[in-house]
């Protein structure tokens, strides 16, 4: 004759098999203090899924107690604490729960999920990465860690993780929104499209808001990739009216709908539109990503518009924002005296150590494209990539990456740059054209255009590779330079804080300089200077002199660029949308309609303006 008690047990695991979640609960209650463990496990997980968070934490911690040896109940534990919003018995739960099992990739990525919610960034980055060194196909902490990489400005970990995302399940509509923007800022577009259009909707009144902003995000992916037409056409599912009929709840579609008719705006020159919109945007009690994205794109419209007091009061709500999001992430930069872009350099006394070793020729090195950001790099960018003989891979932090390298490897860097082997060098290399192989696997024979502007902090390693590399420097008048980063939503955390005020990012600007020239006197590197001013005034000489640094018989389709920019599709950097439409000069001293604003930090930039060759 059957047991009462497994009757009820296998009721219950039927119930919970069949998904029907209140049953189990019932059916558990029948059980009282009679309930096995395997009858408490799915009470606790029913619990959890209906939402029942406190007792589902009561019920695993009942087990965890019962049987404190077993991590997955510690694990249970830890996750109902979390989504209960009790985050210090969540940490201790999950610290108890890898303690016991060191290597559960699941353990991990609760932890990671922990410190995500606590916006402890740094740690939820490390914790996920661990959790996916443990579990390579372990998805949804591919997505989390790539997340967290996201926020940090880590690209080249960010795109390690979303490796083979096209062939990911489909993802819930929240996850698929994040997984979508991680997607477009590689440029992966079609990925990213595919991701948004599978996205699951969670069924009821939540379905209306996240369709909206599924929407918008096919609109601003549309636009950021210069496909114009198919933005407006995505447009039309997202009227106006339909987002101010939204309840109060839903103000990140509301926002998100906005920012998307605003951006659209802006392309068709409706500055009053757009600036009209991002006020509303303003207005909300939203994240600190709605308020810097709203208060840049206020910023840009009012600029526009020649309103310039309502354009920088816009940047500094904006700047207040993007430190709010740094603070979380690299909060030792807030102090006054740091230096987001400081990199260790090399002395003439460091350099004389350097051993000779084998390079690569001329052409057979990259071309470095440098300067400070909002130089005119990406410009330049483009006419090289409209040349057959060149091909850009778009701005990557590869360079910078093998720093990293040798630092894992228990080298010092730049100190150990004079101890490299021959041997070394070359597999530093490979590392370097293996990460250039995944972004631009059709190079070929084609020269590879290398354009990050802050590799300018980077010559001791570019020196010691590449010595005979050719390098364009890009030069812009410091003052426009930094107006313009002032209005630039960057995502570097680093950048954030280094464009808060302009008097930090003018002592940025300097520093950065001063150290390419102390470098440039140790190593003698190959430079051209592109100066943009001088571009503007005359195109042609300008290329001419380029293709005669670089080698080039015929520098002609390099004056195409524009329309090479507009086929391209992606292009990562803010001058996406300027790259398109030709050299014009309105960015030409722009700063002056800033002069006031720029008056406290001339005295620091007068050296640098003079010795550039510029005027105030």
């Amino acid at each position: 004759m059957p047991h009462p008690v497994s009757d009820l047990a296998n009721a219950i695991a039927g119930a919970y098999n069949a998904g029907d979640m209140e049953r189990v609960i019932a059916l558990a209650a029948q059980a009282g203090s009679e309930a096995d463990e395997g009858v408490q496990l799915l009470l606790g997980a029913a619990q959890q899924a209906t939402g029942r968070y406190d007792q589902a934490a009561t019920t695993f911690r009942q087990l965890a107690q019962r049987r404190p040896e077993v991590s997955a109940y510690w694990n249970n534990l830890g996750v109902a604490c979390r989504l209960s919003g009790d985050a210090d018995a969540a940490a201790q739960a999950l610290s108890r729960a890898r303690s016991l099992a060191p290597d559960d990739a699941e353990v991990f990525y609760n932890q990671g999920l922990l410190y995500i919610q606590q916006r402890r960034w740094p740690l939820a980055r490390e914790t996920l990465l661990g959790a996916v060194e443990r579990s390579p196909g372990f998805v949804e902490a591919r997505l989390q860690a790539a997340y967290a990489c996201y926020v940090c400005g880590d690209n080249v970990q960010q795109e390690a993780m979303l490796a083979g995302a096209a062939d990911w399940p489909a993802q819930p509509a929240e996850q698929a929104l994040v997984l979508a923007a991680m997607l477009s800022t590689q440029g992966d577009l079609d990925t990213a499209m595919r991701t948004l259009a599978r996205a699951q909707l969670p069924g009821g009144p939540a379905d209306e808001p996240l369709r909206l902003r599924i929407t918008a995000q096919r609109v601003l992916l549309h636009e950021r990739n210069n496909q114009l037409d198919q933005a407006q056409r995505e447009l039309q599912q997202l009227p106006l009216a339909g987002l101010d009929a939204l309840p109060p709840e839903a103000s990140q579609a509301r926002a998100d709908g906005w920012r998307a008719h605003a951006a659209l705006a802006m392309r068709a020159g409706a500055w009053a539109e757009a600036a009209a919109l991002y006020r509303r945007a303003l207005a909300l009690d939203a994240t600190d990503e709605v308020r810097a994205g709203a208060g840049f794109g206020l910023a840009a419209a009012c600029d526009r518009q020649g309103h310039r007091s309502e354009a920088w009061q816009a940047l500094q709500a904006a700047h207040a924002a993007q430190l709010e999001i740094a603070r979380d992430v690299l909060p030792e930069l807030l102090a006054p005296d740091s230096r987001p872009l400081q990199m260790p350099e090399v002395d003439r006394d460091a350099h004389a150590r350097w051993k000779p070793l084998p390079a690569p020729a001329s052409r057979q090195s990259p071309v470095f494209v440098v300067g400070f950001p909002r130089s005119g790099t990406t410009l330049l960018e483009q006419m090289l990539d409209a040349h057959p003989d060149f091909r850009s891979m778009d701005e990557r932090a590869f360079i910078h990456e093998l720093t990293g390298r040798m630092e894992q490897a228990g080298q010092h860097y730049p100190a150990d740059l004079a101890n490299l082997t021959a041997s070394e060098a070359d597999q530093l290399r490979a590392v370097y054209f293996r990460m250039v192989g995944r972004v631009l696997p059709d190079l070929g024979a084609r020269r590879l255009v290398d354009k990050n502007p802050l590799n300018m902090l980077c010559l001791p390693m570019i020196m010691r590779l590449f010595p005979q590399a050719r390098i364009i420097l890009c030069l812009r008048h410091p003052c426009d330079v930094l107006l313009s980063c002032s209005m630039q939503p960057f995502r570097s955390p680093a950048f954030m804080v280094l464009c808060s005020s302009l008097q930090r990012l003018a002592q940025g600007y300097v520093q950065a300089f001063e150290q390419w020239y102390r470098q440039v006197e140790v190593f003698g590197p190959r430079v051209f200077e592109w100066r943009y001013e001088t571009v503007v005034g005359d195109v042609d000489a300008h290329l001419r002199r380029l293709g005669e640094f670089l080698d080039i018989a015929d520098p002609s389709p390099m004056a195409r660029f524009a329309d090479h920019a507009r086929n391209k599709r992606f292009i990562s950097t803010p001058s996406y949308a300027q790259v398109t439409q030709g050299i014009h000069p309105r960015a030409v001293n722009r700063w002056h309609g800033y002069r006031d604003r720029f008056e406290p930090v001339l005295p620091l930039l007068q050296p640098l303006i003079d010795r550039l060759g510029y005027a105030i």
